[in-house]
Parts: C-alpha cells; sequence; structure tokens
C-alpha cells in the first residue's frame, strides 16, 4: 500500500515557497509512497518533480476557473485559468485527466467552486475531496463526504500544503498503480471508510501563506513604501 497525499503546492504556486527538493526530502522522511502536485495554475514544478523524485508525483493543477477551483489530475499541458468550469473539464478530458473538486464546501474559502457550477458540473465530477487538512470547520469536510457518497463519486484526502511541515499531515493508504486507468481503479476499490490519517492544520497556515502570496506578487513591498 503506498500512503498518498493528493493536494500538495511548491514554490511554483504563487503563495507558497516550498522547494522541490524540499517537498523530496519530506515525502521521504514521511514515508508518502505517492504525492499529487496541483500548484496554483502551473504545471511546471509537478512535472520537474516528476522527473528527481524515487516515488509516485501525479501531475496535477488547481485551476482557478470563472467559478471557483477545480483540480485536474494527470494532465501534461498547463490549463489557463479563468476558463468557466465546464470549459476547463473539456481542457482536462482532452488530456485525459480526472476531474477532482478540492474544498466543495469550505465556507471560509473564497475560491471554492460555487454551488451554482457544482450543480452545472455534477456529472463529470470523477473525485470529490472528502478531507483537506486545511478545512476550519470539520462539518465542511463531513459534508464534503456525505456528497461524494450520495453521488458515488471517488474520494480524495490532501493535506493541501503550502508549507514542508503540512506535507503527509493527511493521507490515504491505496494501492500501487501505474497511470491514470490504473489510478482511477484504485480509487473506485477505496472504501469511504478508507485507512489513513486525517489531522487539520492550525489558523496560522493560512495567515502565512497570504503574507506569502503578498509578498510575491509585489503587493507587500508597495504597501510598505506609502
Amino acid at each position: 500500500m503506498l500512503k498518498a497525499d493528493l493536494h500538495v503546492h511548491t514554490e511554483y504556486s504563487p503563495d507558497c515557497l516550498t522547494s522541490l527538493d524540499r517537498v523530496v526530502s519530506t515525502c521521504l522522511k514521511r514515508g508518502l509512497g505517492c504525492i499529487a502536485i496541483t500548484d496554483h495554475n502551473e504545471i511546471k514544478g509537478a512535472l520537474l518533480l516528476q522527473e528527481k523524485a524515487p516515488f509516485k508525483v501525479i501531475v496535477g493543477e488547481e485551476i482557478r476557473t470563472d467559478m471557483g477551483e477545480i483540480i485536474g489530475y494527470y494532465l501534461t499541458e498547463r490549463i489557463k485559468p479563468g476558463l468557466s468550469p465546464a470549459k476547463t473539464i473539456e481542457e482536462i478530458r482532452k488530456q485525459g485527466g480526472l476531474v477532482c473538486v478540492p474544498h466543495p464546501f469550505d465556507r471560509m474559502r473564497r475560491s471554492r467552486l460555487s454551488f451554482e457550477a457544482l450543480r452545472q458540473i455534477e456529472k463529470e465530477i470523477d473525485i470529490v475531496e472528502v478531507f483537506n487538512s486545511r478545512n476550519v470547520y470539520a462539518g465542511d469536510n463531513a459534508k464534503a463526504k456525505e456528497y461524494a457518497l450520495a453521488r458515488g463519486a471517488m474520494v480524495s484526502v490532501g493535506s493541501d500544503a503550502h508549507w514542508p511541515w503540512e506535507i503527509g499531515r493527511t493521507y490515504m493508504d491505496i494501492a500501487d498503480f501505474s497511470d491514470a486507468g490504473t489510478f482511477r481503479e484504485v480509487l473506485r476499490s477505496v472504501s469511504p471508510q478508507f485507512t489513513g490519517t486525517l489531522k487539520k492544520s492550525g489558523l496560522l497556515v493560512h495567515v502565512g501563506t497570504k503574507t506569502v502570496k503578498l509578498i510575491r506578487s509585489g503587493e507587500w513591498r508597495v504597501e510598505s513604501e506609502e
């Protein structure tokens, strides 16, 4: 069985400073056998990490649609942000990828997919993220699990790590796989009562992520000079 954290960010996300080398060393230290790199609107880091990591790396992208975020797994090309959810899914399908909805009911996260969009794409969802370590309220994760079960969707969990210490904080145990097709088969066989570890992150991770985003965007520097 592999310990899999299916929602991890790297320095290629605008709100993260974790280097690829640090991702590798942390994963090895914590015994992870699989991670999905889901940088915001980018796949460069995932592709580079896939070449150097001694464990399985799924190339993903957390794509900002015009109605909130969707994750594409098993991508070969970057999908540009700002498209409609339906068009984004179309682009994911063109690459043979899988569609995942991250943190669908996180009431504190403005970037989550809107309820209207969720209804529109309901039949196109492959995977629902039923536990995200960064969700503040436990009930929001529970609601995601209920949603997945009611629709027979595959389930995933992820740390949503933006800092090294978050990586592998949450993981699920899954069977080994070799490609998108066998990954789908593995997730289909995963019981809703999957084994693994589910741990929440504290509120401070959000403050840190926001600060990094401001600094890297230049907004922090501009405000400091005024």
